[in-house]
């Protein structure tokens, strides 16, 4: 079974979704869970993995939190699974490339991969895909939105000491 909260923050109203076993995705209000194959969730305010989750996000949304530390249960290949480990190792307030990611695979021509489980993430924010932007520069895509991005971005980037 796979449980749902809802919290509000300041890039819009989060899905917080969570199995026994730890945070299964955080969602867009908009998104069905089509992106990530989202199965059936239900409703419960009280589930120990959700209460975490938004007492982490609120503290990353304060400027006193940088990385997460929650049990995760998102569903994915081995290849996505590594593509998402590598988001959360992208240090706070900086970007890297799908490029970069591919190198730092081992995989350095697998960029469009890359980019393909990135756009797959199901734990936005926790594993940070906003950090990761096209090679010339320019943000690339988000499931958010570009300006979510651009504001987390900005965000962590004034953050930083």
């Amino acid at each position: 079974m796979q449980w749902r909260t809802w919290m509000d923050s300041p890039v819009g109203r989060l899905q917080l979704i969570a199995t026994d076993d730890g945070v299964s995705a955080v969602l867009w209000e908009g998104e069905d869970g089509s992106r990530i194959g989202q199965g059936p969730v239900q409703d419960r305010d009280d589930h120990p993995v959700l209460e975490e989750t938004a007492r982490q996000l609120n503290e990353y949304f304060a400027g006193t939190r940088q990385s997460f530390d929650l049990p995760m249960d998102a569903r994915g290949t081995p290849f996505q699974h590594e593509v998402w480990a590598a988001l959360r190792a992208i240090p706070y307030g900086e970007t890297r490339s799908y490029g970069d990611i591919a190198r730092s695979l081992g995989r350095p021509k697998a960029f469009r991969a890359v980019g393909a489980a990135n756009g797959r993430n199901p734990l936005s924010i926790v594993s940070p895909c906003h950090r990761v932007i096209a090679t010339g520069g320019g943000l690339g895509g988000f499931a958010g939105g570009l300006a979510v991005k651009s504001r987390l971005l900005d965000m962590e980037r004034s953050d930083r000491p």
